[in-house]
């Protein structure tokens, strides 16, 4: 057995606190602090840093995912603490708990491991956030792909700031978002965890959630680097086929961007393999790329159970031990969410000398190195979480449940003390799912004034459905499914009574039509009937969030087709056919995780209206742009497919993954990229270019304006769109490098200036080497990807001048005042 350096302290006797040394000195440098920590510990408590613990977990599977049996073990706590341990997996997000005795829980069990092992560390908390803290009673914000919709990266750090700020408030240090897949096949169920399909959307507002979680002094996550949405046939956790141009251009720039600018501490490794090498097991990937060439000094975490994966599922390990030693090498240096491979058998392989010990000293001293940084080998480090306090609770453990505190009466006299869904959470919910909103089409119909008498016929399963704004990593659905006699913990007010307070001179008649996904058509004739007889038809269609096949979106829950699930396309067919004959308006809403083909929709209704699992303020947001006291500015962050089985496509698509000729399949989107309409008219007029050539290491400089011309406030989107005509390897036909916001008063005009650095022209050419090319290029300043308005057509002249991670990314938006008269470039 590896042993300790002959000057390894002695265990301290009971009583005598953690052994005293450097590693306690907050004067020295973190570096100094851990060398000296790992000079003094063996190599079990080495390897003891190196894997989380999952207290409570289901071993069957249920509760969590298939394969979770093969992976849970009962683990022996009082042996496994006095060496240590590195992370806590989810002690909020495994079961329904109060916070305030979720607090207590986790306290008591901090105050247990730093008093088991001889250095007094304690443990990482980490827990998921992808939609808000995934615990008990917590606000419930919309989905990623609503904050796509935004394309508002400061409202969305402002978001992850309030999100970081409970999870530090109960002792969590860690929080698993965001993911930064792009979305490449939108039958893919884990659409809804993602930004967008478009890797600058993805990347800015990835990098804002990560300021604003490490801003509260969270560990942001990002995850799944790299591939996982590339999987072939939209199957989660299937093989990812593509070529080495894709990962660049599309799949890496998000994480690239992030690591760069974000101050991210923490990486996941993606499930998939790509082109035959899984992520859990690549060092070009998450050593050579991650830490080499990008610089990144954080800890890389497993996906969970993905080292042992490399096992089981993959087959390119014969054992655990092998597995172990390809996931450290490679450089995943956390094994979660509870020990397996990073246990037993990593320490039988290191002992006879099959994996090296100095790997393993890697690994530690990145973990360490974030747990002093945490402040967690301080002296003044204390297991009591802010929100805990001053009160003054006994931290001692209870030996009988030290994972329980509902069994301590001083404990129990908390319930109900914190508040993990105050007013300013609300108000920031409400805040997002309004700006996600998006208008698809509008005849005119919209905005509703909410003083007209009317009757509305509310038509579709998810009119009356608590849940159907909620993704699948919402604590509601992710945990509180398996849990049905416990309340849902926060207000979920269902479409209908959203619509109910904000129109209350209506008359609502309800029916369901279907079900979300049970295929039922009896309903369908009732509905028609309630439809003929309305003023206004409301048709409620969309998702069940859902985990591995229990819902219609979600991970493990991914679509053959994109037509609406089960029975909603027929019940859409069959209103649309009843309003045809009696020319009542129809407005359909949208409560999904994905992009759906809505059919005949797109020409016969009166309005579409899109909200991705807006969270718990969601319903009352749509209802607001119904009435117009909300002015919808949301923007499609994934194409609506016109046909069902044109996929997989984005917009991001070279010349021949568009129509053609030569293809009886058409794949152009019945709503592109980027769409949204608003309640009032835009004019982009005045195009100048201060040069029309540039160098291939300079910068265009545009300006425009942009003018409300209608009687309404609103908001215009500015989309700036690179088409590269000519280049050395095939290119998208376009594809988005900036976009701004501009919210502009009835006929107020702005001018906007654009700096554009050659950079954002680069691309991976044929031998990997990422280059700017010279050669005719357009700058499309557009409303959507499909609705340009004014194009600059500029040349890059000089040598091919190869970049690398150090180019820029982004270009330069400045929003002047009243733009003056300016001469017109066509």
């Amino acid at each position: 057995m590896t042993t300790a350096t002959p000057d390894t302290p002695p265990a301290p006797g009971p009583g005598s606190g953690p052994l005293a040394g450097p590693w306690r000195d907050p004067s020295l440098d973190p570096e100094t602090r851990v060398d000296a920590l790992l000079r003094a510990m063996t190599l079990p408590e080495k390897i003891a840093q190196l894997f989380g613990v999952w207290v409570g977990a289901s071993d069957d599977g249920a509760e969590v995912a298939p394969h979770q049996h093969d992976m849970e073990e009962a683990v022996d706590l009082d042996a496994l603490l006095p060496h240590g341990l590195g992370q806590l997996t989810r002690p909020f997000g495994t079961v329904p708990v109060d916070p305030a005795l979720g607090a207590v829980s986790l306290m008591r069990t901090q105050a247990r491991i730093a008093a088991a092992n001889r250095f007094g560390i304690p443990a990482v908390a980490h827990e998921e956030c992808l939609a808000g803290f995934a615990a008990w009673g917590a606000t419930a914000y919309p989905v990623p792909l609503s904050w796509g919709a935004t394309f508002d990266p400061e409202l969305i750090r402002e978001m992850a700031g309030a999100i970081g700020r409970d999870l530090r408030a109960v002792g969590v240090h860690q929080g698993l978002a965001p993911v930064l897949d792009v979305v490449r096949d939108a039958r893919w169920g884990r659409v809804e965890e993602t930004i967008g399909e478009d890797p600058y959307l993805v990347g800015t507002l990835a990098t804002a959630y990560v300021r604003g979680l490490e801003s509260a002094g969270v560990v942001a996550t990002l995850k799944h680097f790299a591939g996982y949405s590339a999987s072939r046939a939209g199957r989660n956790l299937a093989p990812v086929g593509m070529g080495r141009r894709e990962l660049a251009d599309v799949i890496l720039p998000p994480f690239e961007m992030a690591v760069r600018e974000s101050g991210v501490r923490s990486v996941m490794h993606a499930y998939t393999d790509t082109d035959g090498i899984p992520a859990a097991a690549d060092d070009g990937l998450l050593t050579g790329l991650l830490r080499d060439t990008w610089g990144f000094t954080g800890t890389v975490v497993a996906d969970y159970f993905g080292i042992a994966f490399l096992k089981t599922l993959h087959g390119v390990a014969g054992s655990f031990d092998e597995a172990a030693g390809m996931a450290l090498a490679a450089g995943v240096d956390v094994e979660l969410p509870t020990v397996k491979a990073y246990g037993g058998p990593l320490l039988g392989a290191v002992e006879d000398g099959r994996v090296p010990e100095s790997l393993v000293d890697r690994a530690v001293r990145r973990v360490l190195l974030q747990k002093v940084h945490l402040g967690l080998l301080d002296p003044d480090w204390s297991p009591v979480p802010p929100a805990l306090a001053g009160i003054g609770l006994d931290v001692a453990t209870d030996p009988s449940d030290s994972t329980d505190a509902s069994h301590v009466p001083a404990a129990e006299d908390l319930r109900g003390t914190i508040d993990l869904d105050p007013a300013s959470n609300r108000e920031l919910a409400r805040r997002v799912a309004e700006r996600a909103v998006v208008l698809l089409r509008n005849d005119g119909t919209l905005p509703l004034d909410p003083a007209v008498p009317r009757r509305i016929a509310l038509i579709g399963p998810t009119a009356e459905a608590p849940t159907a704004v909620l993704g699948c990593y919402s604590f509601p659905v992710h945990v509180g499914g398996q849990h049905p006699d416990v309340p849902l913990g926060i207000e979920l007010p269902t479409l209908h009574e959203a619509l109910r307070d904000e129109f209350p001179a209506a008359e609502f008649v309800l029916a369901a039509g279907t079900g979300i996904d049970d295929g039922a058509t009896d309903g369908i004739a009732e509905a028609v009937a309630l439809a003929r007889g309305a003023d206004l038809v409301v048709v409620a269609l969309g998702d069940r969030a859902g985990l591995f096949g229990r819902g219609t979106s979600g991970e493990g829950c991914d679509a053959e087709s994109l037509e609406l699930p089960g029975a909603q396309g027929r019940l859409l067919d069959a209103l649309l056919d009843a309003v045809r004959d009696t020319g009542t308006p129809l407005v359909a809403t949208l409560l999904a995780g994905r992009p759906y083909v809505l059919g005949r929709a797109t020409e016969e209704a009166a309005a579409l209206v899109q909200s991705f699992f807006p969270g718990e303020a969601g319903t009352a947001a749509i209802a607001s742009v119904l009435s117009g006291r909300t002015a919808p500015s949301g923007r499609l962050p994934v194409s609506v497919p016109r046909h069902p089985g044109a996929q997989p496509s984005t917009y991001l698509a070279a010349r021949l993954g568009q129509a053609s000729e030569v293809s009886s399949i058409d794949p152009a989107p019945a709503y592109g990229f980027g769409h949204g309409l608003t309640y009032t008219t835009f004019a982009w007029t005045d195009l100048a270019v201060e040069a029309a050539e540039a160098p291939t290491d300079g910068t265009f400089h545009l300006s425009f304006t942009v003018e409300n011309t209608g009687s309404r406030a609103g908001t215009e989107l500015v989309q700036l769109y690179l088409h590269d005509p000519v280049a050395s390897v095939v290119q998208p036909v376009q594809r988005l490098i900036g976009y701004a916001r501009l919210e502009l008063a009835a006929g107020e005009r702005r001018l906007v200036h654009v700096d554009v650095p050659a950079d954002l022209a680069s691309f991976t050419g044929r031998d990997g080497t990422r280059l700017v090319e010279p050669g005719s290029l357009e700058l499309r300043l557009a409303a959507s990807s499909t609705a340009p308005r004014l194009t600059a057509h500029v040349t890059l002249t000089g040598p091919v001048r190869p970049v690398d991670h150090r180019r820029r990314l982004h270009a330069d938006f400045r929003i002047g005042p009243a733009a003056p008269s300016l001469p017109s470039v066509r």
